[in-house]
């Protein structure tokens, strides 16, 4: 595990059924808050359909682009589960029946129950490792910075927390957030725009949201050093006053 250097990371999720709306995406939110707390930067997220040469395009893409390609989808047993040879085409190794993957399955199934579509689910690209599945039996897998999981939310779940311990990780995220008092973003913007400039180490965003009746804004601070984040805090806090002394509202947020 390393605490300097930038791990990275972009999520592929494959699926007609996602892109179509009939299934509602449960694992992107996931994903990336577990990755975040472990060290790991999401960069990128793509949806793409149950077609081979959309799905090989983009593995093709995303795994030599971060440290780290998370899949979801596409690895059971109907005809349309093409992710596995997807993943060993874009990888250029061949795919068969995994003996390792096939008794896993025997665990599960009865000998006349384990028939060709169940043992689709055993086809594994050469030189993969497995990646437990606990709930189902059928296994991931992670064949170089490529980590294949399941689509269905407590399977995949099971399958990040199994692979986690292999993977390498970096310097958390910290993250430090002030409310504006009721400030709009056009009023702020600016002075936060020069704030940001003065620390291009600190990703700094405004969030608006709405309660039903006023508009708040939160304003979030993110880094890996704790005391570079909290002098920025502190200027956000001071430029706010300001702006709020400047307005005659009253109002001051604590420093």
């Amino acid at each position: 595990m390393s605490q300097t250097q930038t791990i990275t990371a972009a999520i592929l999720v494959i699926g007609d059924e996602i892109l179509s709306g009939r299934t509602k995406d449960k694992n992107i939110g996931y994903i990336a808050e577990y990755l975040t707390n472990v060290g790991i930067d999401l960069k990128e997220v793509r949806v793409v359909p149950d077609a081979e040469d959309e799905i090989v395009t983009a593995i093709r893409a995303l795994k030599g682009r971060y440290t780290y390609l998370f899949t979801t989808g596409g690895i059971g047993p109907t005809h349309d589960d093409i992710t596995a040879d997807c993943v060993a085409k874009a990888c250029g190794v061949t795919i068969d029946h995994d003996p390792r993957a096939v008794a896993i399955l025997r665990q599960r199934y009865k000998p006349e129950d384990l028939n060709e579509a169940r043992l689709r689910m055993a086809r594994i690209p050469a030189g993969a490792d497995l990646i437990e599945n606990q709930i189902s039996k059928a296994p991931g897998f992670r064949i170089d910075n490529i980590i294949v999981m399941a689509g269905v939310p407590q399977i995949m779940q099971v399958m990040l927390d199994n692979v986690m311990p292999s993977l390498q990780t970096g310097a958390k995220m910290l993250s430090r957030s002030v409310e504006t008092g009721g400030l709009p973003e056009g009023i702020y913007a600016e002075a936060l725009g020069q704030i940001a400039k003065a620390h291009p180490g600190v990703i700094i965003g405004s969030y608006p949201s709405f309660d039903g009746k006023t508009f708040l804004n939160r304003i979030v601070m993110r880094s890996r050093d704790d005391a570079t984040l909290i002098l920025v805090e502190k200027d956000v806090i001071e430029a706010l006053n300001q702006l709020h002394e400047a307005k005659g509202t009253g109002y001051r947020l604590p420093l």
